[in-house]
C-alpha cells in the first residue's frame, strides 16, 4: 500500500489557513501555493537515493552525496498544477518539466486527456505529480495511469488539499504512488468541491470565474 503522508509543518499549516480565506486575492494565492509547494516537494523529496561522489574541496579531496542516476521530472496536471511548478522548481532547478491536461466528460463524469507532452527521457525519472487539489481522484488516478502506459516507474503525487474519497481511490488505483498532502480535509460536498477547501484552485491561481 502506498505511503500518505498529510505535513504537520507549521509554517504548511499556517499557509494553507491564509489561502482558504476567502478574501486571499489572486497574487497572494498565487504567491502562497507555490511557496507550499516548495515546502512539500522537500519533504516528498526525503527518500530520493543518493550515491557517494569523490570531490576536491578547496582544502583536500573528498567524498560526498549527490542524488543518484536521472534526475527528477515535475508533471502538473493542467490547469491548477501549474501553479505548484515554480516552487518546486525553486528547489530542483534542473527538473524537466511535463504536462498533462484532462477535463471532465459532462456526461460520463470519467476524465477526457486533452494534452500530454512528457520529457523523452521520463520513464527514467523520478516524477512528481502536482495537482493543488485531490478531490475524486479521478484526473490523479488517469494522469498516473498515462505516465505509466508511457513507462514510467517512479512516481509520487503532491497535493495541497485532499478529500479522503480522493485518497482511498488513489490507493485503490495506484498503491505503488505514494502521496504527499498538505492537509486532509473532512470530504466532497455534492458538488465535488473539497469542504472546507479553499474554492476552484484553477480559478483563484490564474484570477478567473
Amino acid at each position: 500500500m502506498s505511503k500518505v503522508v498529510i505535513m504537520d509543518h507549521p509554517l504548511i499549516q499556517h499557509k494553507i489557513g491564509y489561502i482558504r480565506r476567502v478574501e486571499t486575492g489572486t497574487k497572494d494565492f498565487r504567491q502562497t501555493i507555490s511557496e507550499i509547494a516548495m515546502l512539500i516537494c522537500y519533504e516528498a523529496t526525503r527518500s530520493l537515493p543518493l550515491a557517494d561522489v569523490e570531490i576536491t574541496t578547496p582544502i583536500c579531496d573528498t567524498t560526498v552525496k549527490e542524488l543518484k542516476g536521472k534526475k527528477m521530472a515535475i508533471v502538473p496536471i493542467l490547469r491548477a498544477g501549474l501553479g505548484m511548478v515554480d516552487g518546486v522548481l525553486n528547489l530542483i532547478p534542473a527538473a524537466k518539466i511535463g504536462h498533462i491536461g484532462l477535463y471532465r466528460d459532462p456526461e460520463t463524469l470519467q476524465p477526457v486527456e486533452y494534452y500530454c507532452k512528457l520529457p523523452a527521457d521520463c520513464a527514467e525519472r523520478e516524477v512528481f505529480v502536482v495537482d493543488p487539489m485531490l478531490a475524486t481522484g479521478g484526473s490523479s488516478v488517469a494522469a498516473i495511469q498515462m505516465l505509466k502506459d508511457k513507462g514510467c516507474k517512479k512516481i509520487h503525487f503532491m497535493c495541497i488539499i485532499a478529500a479522503p474519497e480522493g485518497i482511498a481511490k488513489m490507493q485503490a488505483e495506484h498503491p505503488d504512488v505514494d502521496l504527499y498532502v498538505g492537509a486532509l480535509d473532512e470530504k466532497l460536498n455534492d458538488h465535488g468541491y473539497i469542504v472546507p477547501g479553499l474554492g476552484d484552485a484553477g480559478d483563484r491561481i490564474f484570477g478567473t470565474k
